[in-house]
């Protein structure tokens, strides 16, 4: 039986990507890895009045591709950051729980940090914080191809593009009240800030019942 889980670490990751914080006791995230392009390593959906909208960070150098995980830094040429929360803000102002979670949020996007990891990365623990989720965070310390007995590796499964995504048997999308559902149905595995937002403290029992 596997108690742990080895993920990379994406920018406000899925409904998904916290079913599997939630149900697993013990949580790694791969930090020696190369950068990959074209994933949820620095982009995240959220549902706008118009649809589904794509937040991306700008990246240094080009894409990164082939340079490890810890070495990719941000760009800081356009303001993406108060694009990003104005984006959040105009997606979620009137969700019922908005006001209750921004403040803890919004500081992330007034600081500028250097590396798109460490961004990330602390932007998962307030996350985590605000869901009340108790997991074992743990950094991955080397790379490895083959993972440990214990340890499912669910590495480059959960994905934004189809064909790249990995079927994923012990998932579920749950439906719960969204912002714009009567405009535009219920849009699933959205960022995580859309169940949070919209849900508050059901959010944990919500991720819980995604897991099948």
């Amino acid at each position: 039986m596997n108690t742990a889980v080895l993920l990379e670490l994406h920018y406000l990751p899925c409904v998904q990507y916290f079913s599997k914080l939630a149900h697993y006791p013990v949580v790694y995230i791969e930090a020696e890895e190369n950068y990959q392009k074209g994933s949820y390593r620095n982009r995240c959906h959220i549902a706008g009045a118009n649809g589904l909208l794509r937040l991306s960070i700008p990246l240094k150098q080009g894409k990164n591709e082939q340079q490890n995980i810890r070495e990719v830094e941000i760009a800081y040429k356009e303001p993406w950051q108060s694009q990003h929360w104005n984006s959040i803000r105009s997606a979620y102002g009137n969700a019922p729980y908005f006001e209750f979670y921004a403040g803890q949020l919004r500081p992330h996007f007034e600081r500028k940090p250097t590396f798109l990891f460490d961004f990330s990365y602390s932007l998962l623990q307030t996350l985590l914080e605000l869901l009340q989720m108790d997991v074992s965070l743990r950094l991955a310390d080397a790379y490895e191809r083959e993972t440990p007995e214990g340890m499912l590796d669910l590495r480059n499964t959960i994905h934004p593009k189809k064909q790249r995504r990995w079927p994923d048997p012990h998932f579920t999308s749950i439906p719960y009240p969204q912002v714009f559902l009567e405009k535009h149905g219920f849009l699933p595995n959205l960022s995580i800030l859309d169940l949070l937002f919209c849900t508050g403290p059901q959010a944990p029992l919500i991720l819980e019942e995604s897991f099948i």
